[in-house]
């Protein structure tokens, strides 16, 4: 499929989900993001969730990341640029949302990109290859390859994957790993 297509297929797979079956995944998704060999890093950024989208639900994954005592970076995005200024989270952190409904820190102690080591990527769909769609913007594609190659890229996903992205570019950045509920992939 197209990721046209896919976009769609995915946004009416998650409209369907009821809010017992996203806090249940979601939590099935955190736990199995326990046996990744990742938690030696310092660096985490991760999404926070627009419930309205129906969006896997990170405070699981948040309270996880805090009681490892790592730090945990967010972001606030940019759409005249379509990038994004990452800050560290912290118990003073402000969110507002934004005109799509994401919640983002307001302000902060700016962390560059170099820094982070392991991102956790919000995604609707993914191939078996660790190609991406996302809602389509290009965010996380600017942001990704931003990123050192190193930097471990997770996609977190309700739905299992895709066998093609039929126009998966050259340039779209592959995901390492991407976690379901059921399973995990490493590409």
């Amino acid at each position: 499929m197209f990721k046209r297509e896919l976009r769609k297929k995915y946004k009416e797979l998650r409209h369907e989900l009821s809010s017992e079956e996203v806090e249940e995944w979601s939590l099935a998704i955190a736990n199995r993001l326990l046996s990744l060999d990742i938690w030696d890093k310092s660096y985490y950024h991760l999404f926070v969730t627009i419930a309205e989208q129906k969006e896997i639900d990170t405070e699981f994954l948040l309270h996880i990341l805090a009681g490892k005592d790592k730090e945990i970076v967010v972001s606030k995005s940019d759409f005249a640029t379509l990038g994004m200024t990452h800050y560290i989270l912290t118990d003073n952190t402000k969110f507002q949302k934004n005109a799509y409904n994401i919640p983002e820190p307001i302000d902060g102690l700016e962390v560059p990109v170099v820094k982070i080591e392991v991102v956790f990527v919000p995604l609707l769909a993914f191939d078996v290859k660790g190609n991406r769609v996302g809602y389509g913007k290009g965010f996380y594609d600017i942001f990704l390859s931003e990123c050192k190659p190193e930097t471990i890229k997770i996609g977190l996903s309700f739905f299992d994957a895709e066998e093609i992205i039929e126009d998966a570019s050259e340039k779209d950045i592959q995901l390492d790993y991407c976690v379901t509920p059921n399973r995990i992939y490493k590409f």
